[in-house]
Order: C-alpha cells, then sequence, then structure tokens
C-alpha cells in the first residue's frame, strides 16, 4: 500500500505542476470563449452519480458560474473500498463531475477512469486513487477536491456537500429500518421515511455561499434516494435552498430503476424531493421523447420502466403549483457491456434549462 500512495502522490504532483495538459484552443478562441462564459447565469447544480455529471456535460458549454453540490453517502466499488480503508469521503462523483467540467472532458475521463484489472489496485479507478494522493497530501477531502478544480481549470467547480461522514438511513413501510445507499436502493419503493445520521451533519461553508450567488438551483438528474434527496437530507443546507429567492428547477429521470423507484411515477418523485425539502421545486423538466419499443421492453425485462407524464399527473403537478417544462432531452447510446440504451442527452438537456432560464429571466 506505501508504495500503490508513493506512485499516486507523485501522479498527483505531476498534475499539480501541470504537466499533464489538456486544452489546445488558441489563446484567441479561449479569450472570446471564456468572456461569454463568464457572463453565463449562475448555477447551483445538486445531485451525484452519472446523472449529475451528464447534466454538468452540457451547461458547461452555456455558462462557467457553475457550482456542482455533490453527494457523498456512495458506498459501492472502488469509492466504497477507499471509504472503508482510509477513511476518506467517497471520491467517485466527485471525480465524474470534475471530469465533466474540464475542458477535453472525454480525454480527462478516459484517463481519470481507467479501472486496474489486477493486483492490489484491482477494481480501483486512476481518478478515485489521485483524489484520495491529493487528500493525503492536503490533509483534507475538500482541500484535495479544490486543488483538483484549479489543476484542471474546469468551467466552474465541484464541492462535496459535507466533508462529515455520513450515512444514510430509511425506515420502511412495515418498519424495517435499512442503513447505507445500497440497502436504500434496494428497498427504495418500500420507503416511508428516509434521513441522514448524523442528523446535524453540517454542509460545507462554500456550498451554502454559492446558494446565496445563484440565479437558478437545479436538482438531478439521478437517483431520487442515493443521489438527489442525501443532499436535500442536511438541515441547513435545505434551509438554505429553500430561502433562496429563485428558481428551483427539478431535472426528472428517465426511467425508474429496480427496487429503488419501482412502481413509482413522476408525481411520487416530485412529492419525495418536496418532502426532503419542505417545499415544492417551481419548475419540473419532463422528457417527451419516445423510447424506442424495443429498448422499452429490453428495460421491462430489468424491472425498469419509462418515466412518462399523462394527464391526471399534468393536473396534480399544476395543482402543486408547479410549472411542467416537456422536451426531447434522451438520445439512445450503444454500450458494448449493455447494447442499446438511453441517457439523458447533455446537449438536449442544457438547452432546454437555458430556454427555460431565457423565459424566466424574460
Amino acid at each position: 500500500m506505501e508504495f500503490f500512495l508513493g506512485v499516486f502522490t507523485t501522479l498527483a504532483i505531476l498534475f499539480l505542476f501541470g504537466k499533464l495538459k489538456f486544452n489546445s484552443k488558441s489563446p484567441v478562441i479561449e479569450r472570446a470563449i471564456n468572456r461569454r462564459l463568464s457572463n453565463g447565469s449562475y448555477i447551483v447544480a445538486v445531485g451525484g452519480g452519472t446523472g449529475l455529471s451528464t447534466l454538468l456535460r452540457g451547461i458547461k458549454a452555456f455558462t462557467r458560474n457553475i457550482t456542482a453540490v455533490v453527494a457523498v453517502t456512495d458506498e459501492g466499488g472502488s469509492s466504497g473500498r477507499i471509504r472503508n480503508e482510509w477513511g476518506m469521503l467517497p471520491p467517485g462523483d466527485v471525480r465524474n463531475c470534475i471530469a465533466a467540467l474540464a475542458e477535453n472532458d472525454s480525454e480527462l475521463k478516459k484517463i481519470l477512469d481507467f479501472r486496474f484489472d489486477r493486483g492490489e489496485l484491482s477494481g480501483h479507478s486512476l481518478g478515485n486513487l489521485l483524489l484520495l494522493a491529493v487528500t493525503e497530501m492536503s490533509g483534507d477531502f475538500s482541500k484535495a477536491v479544490e486543488r483538483m478544480n484549479h489543476l484542471l481549470s474546469i468551467r466552474g467547480r465541484v464541492l462535496p456537500v459535507t466533508t462529515e461522514g455520513i450515512t444514510l438511513m430509511g425506515r420502511t413501510k412495515n418498519g424495517k429500518t435499512v442503513k447505507g445507499e445500497l440497502d436504500i436502493s434496494a428497498h427504495g419503493h418500500e420507503l416511508q421515511e428516509i434521513w441522514l445520521e448524523p442528523l446535524n451533519a453540517r454542509p460545507l461553508p462554500d456550498v451554502l455561499n454559492a446558494v446565496d450567488e445563484a440565479d437558478v438551483i437545479l436538482l438531478g438528474p439521478g437517483s431520487l434516494f442515493t443521489s438527489v434527496i442525501p443532499n436535500l437530507l442536511l438541515p441547513d443546507f435545505a434551509d438554505k435552498l429553500r430561502e433562496a429567492e429563485v428558481p428551483k428547477i427539478y431535472i426528472c429521470n428517465l426511467m425508474t430503476q429496480p427496487e429503488e423507484t419501482q412502481n413509482m411515477n413522476i408525481v411520487n418523485h416530485i412529492e419525495w424531493v418536496s418532502a426532503a425539502l419542505s417545499c415544492s421545486p417551481d419548475f419540473v423538466i419532463v422528457n417527451s421523447a419516445r423510447i424506442p419499443d424495443d429498448i422499452v421492453d429490453a428495460y421491462k425485462s430489468e424491472g425498469s420502466y419509462p418515466l412518462y407524464l399523462d394527464y391526471h399527473q399534468r393536473d396534480v403537478i399544476k395543482e402543486m403549483g408547479i410549472i411542467c417544462v416537456e422536451a426531447p432531452i434522451m438520445s439512445v447510446y450503444e454500450s458494448q457491456k449493455e447494447g442499446r440504451v438511453i441517457r439523458h442527452d447533455p446537449q438536449k438537456l442544457a438547452s432546454a434549462v437555458f430556454r427555460l432560464i431565457r423565459k424566466i429571466e424574460d
């Protein structure tokens, strides 16, 4: 383990002194882009997992005034192992968001996502280990994340919602207590209550300051109980979001997730977010593009179903005082492991978000 830490501390130092470059734009083009992006709206995007990083890849084309607030309850895979063995907050979601906001995100993502397949490092990604090395150097996870933000000159910044060790807890409708992200995900459709322990965990001051400066707050997309809601369970952060006199936009998922949100519709998702926030979002963005039948059938075989609006749900959302925006925000992708899959399209989603922002501003 000492060998591994030495190797990746060296890598961290190389990064910190700019030995690895990812930006090849000419100075003239760079200045023009920076001027346009610097005048963009101040966005606070709240979530975790792949949903938040997908959103960030799109909105960075419209503004560099972005603060991504990332959940830190992940306990699976490489992040879970680092959390258990090193006592560090899980780095995976933070890593993905940093890569998403980088100039050359596709190339950087390939490097940070590189996963070792043998030996002591088997299963770990390079990006997670790099964040671990910088944390060891800095002595603080939030400082390590901040150094990575500056190092890679990302458009905006990424912040963990808290640096305290927190655990996601829940209680099902039959009274069973469930603990941890994996257990919550497996029993999400049965949940009656969800909370964090410790109950008084505090968000980072920079997270609260970002909300004060925000023009718009985006919630999601992402796993309902394990990416979006965990952030809203920190009382001080929820209070700050609720009191912010700026539009709050919830971006709904494309599909239900097996076990976590099975049998839930769009209204159910909004109700859970509203309960955690103690107020309803002002707007909700929902996918209107039809999903090909063969893909729907493949997802259904795994217990996942499309999240579409119907007339009843539209009426309920309107009665909640929420303005619903329906837009084609998905695309079909080819995956070597999974075949044809659907995902939020970064450009389509960002375009829908900023069309809405312009309407609000007008």
